[in-house]
């Protein structure tokens, strides 16, 4: 049981080493984005990848405390908020003219998977596990509309990563009732 908590802590290390590496071989060069003209596995890299400790660290905590909350009810659901986010960053990476790079992608999925698993379950858990994500994070939903994020930051690797995160509940939720 405890062991499936220690996963995020994981993931957020490879995502910290990333980082270190970067800054003290390459001076920060070192980015592993995905998005136009660059190598496929940038889907599978990009979540890892940051421009600099303060982007890493305004991501570390967030990443933890909504991987915790999701990881409450089981690892497969992790899992799943993971793979759909990583689907939807194809077409984003394909198609979309810049790059990005970064755990918020991840984050906003499991903020789209918490805020919706309530709503789909309709159980007492799942409804409160929505309950408290909005109350921590809902204010992180502004940043899903054009225009709202500060220039730099993608909107879009935002919204891709929440969309990632409503087709997980839908998923996880819909076929798969879990008990209370």
């Amino acid at each position: 049981m405890r062991g499936r908590f220690l996963l995020p802590v994981l993931l957020l290390g490879l995502a910290w080493a990333q980082e270190v590496f970067d800054q003290v071989l390459f001076a920060g060069n070192w980015n592993l984005a995905m998005g136009p003209g660059l190598p496929w596995w940038g889907v599978l890299s990009a979540p890892f990848s940051h421009s600099g400790f303060g982007h890493l660290l305004s991501n570390s905590v967030i990443f933890l405390v909504l991987s915790w909350l999701v990881l409450t009810r089981g690892v497969r659901d992790y899992l799943s908020v993971w793979v759909a986010v990583l689907v939807m960053n194809v077409p984003i990476a394909l198609l979309w003219p810049t790059r990005s790079h970064g755990l918020s992608g991840v984050i906003y999925g499991l903020l789209g998977y918490l805020l919706v698993i309530g709503w789909l379950e309709k159980k007492i858990l799942p409804i409160v596990l929505s309950l408290v994500a909005f109350w921590l994070y809902g204010s992180a939903l502004m940043a899903l509309i054009p225009g709202v994020s500060p220039a730099g930051v993608s909107w879009v690797g935002h919204a891709g990563g929440f969309a990632g995160g409503l087709l997980a509940a839908w998923t996880q939720g819909n076929g798969n009732p879990k008990p209370d």
